[in-house]
């Protein structure tokens, strides 16, 4: 009975993840987010109990759930989510799954303004022994993010060569499955949008812009809103005006409350009287009639 407890408890947890990361890639947080509730809601019952292969597989849905939060915009939701993966991975020996949530927190800790706690998420991801290159890539990003927001200059300069350097290693066969979505496209992402942090929309736009015409899946709208962000920094009215007649159309079908967020408030700014010219403030009042509304879509 136990055992047939335990097979129910992971055969579910493996089909929930299977479908939340489908939905998420093809159609955003925001559409995933009733999956994420119902798919927590309705968990066989015997979850809680010691087995290594169910709490491995519960891991993993509470890490997706929590990333699937945070896009969404559930930001304290999605930290609880995190601390709840983090335990049970570590409790069944998971390192992989502890240190890619460990990176997810990080990454949420910086968007929420905390730079130094996600310093200390990502050094925990790093722990004492070397990493396999694409892992190691994924630390020196998210430091380098997070260094960045602490206003350091040459540091995440210096951590995006490395992580760069690494990425050439390629693929190690002692990476876990999961990083296989850390390619070209979304490396080039973070680093034109690391660029943009510091102030250097020079190298920062054509590096967002390669990521933001990249094909991927649907959280990497980010890139563009990011290259958005970039062009309007640097007064490039011309560029940023194509961007965003491009974008209004199809602006309501972006599930990533992020990105979401990132273009209605780049869209505010432009409304604002002499803050860019009329064809361009024009553009942004249509973006922002076009977007979905900001924030949680629904309280999970």
């Amino acid at each position: 009975m136990v055992e047939d407890e335990a097979g129910d408890v992971t055969a579910y947890a493996v089909d929930a993840v299977r479908r939340l990361v489908a939905v998420d890639a093809a159609h955003g947080a925001r559409a995933a987010v009733p999956l994420v509730r119902a798919a927590l809601r309705e968990l066989p019952a015997g979850a809680g109990r010691a087995d290594s292969d169910r709490l491995a597989a519960l891991a993993e849905l509470y890490e997706v759930a929590g990333w699937i939060l945070f896009d969404a915009g559930h930001h304290r939701r999605a930290h609880r989510l995190n601390a709840r993966a983090l335990a049970l991975a570590e409790r069944c020996g998971d390192r992989w799954t502890a240190r890619l949530t460990l990176l997810n927190d990080s990454m949420l800790l910086t968007h929420t303004g905390r730079p130094r706690a996600a310093l200390a998420a990502a050094a925990r991801a790093r722990g004492p022994r070397p990493l396999p290159p694409r892992v190691a890539s994924l630390v020196l990003i998210r430091e380098a993010h997070a260094t960045a927001l602490l206003g350091a200059r040459r540091e995440p300069h210096a951590l995006l060569a490395r992580a760069g350097s690494l990425f050439l290693d390629g693929v190690s066969r002692h990476d876990p499955p999961w990083a296989w979505w850390l390619d070209e496209w979304e490396l080039l992402g973070h680093r034109g949008w690391i660029l943009a942090r510091l102030g250097d929309t020079e190298r920062a736009v054509p590096a967002l812009h390669r990521a933001a015409s990249a094909p991927g899946p649907s959280y990497r709208h980010l890139f563009t809103a990011q290259l958005l962000a970039a062009l309007v920094r640097a007064g490039a009215w011309r560029d940023a005006e194509r961007l965003v007649t491009d974008l209004a159309p199809r602006a309501r079908g972006i599930g990533s409350a992020r990105t979401t967020e990132v273009l209605g408030r780049i869209a505010h700014r432009l409304r604002e009287p002499g803050a860019a010219p009329p064809s361009l403030r024009d553009a942004a009042v249509f973006l922002l009639e076009s977007l979905p509304a900001t924030g949680p879509a629904r309280r999970p």
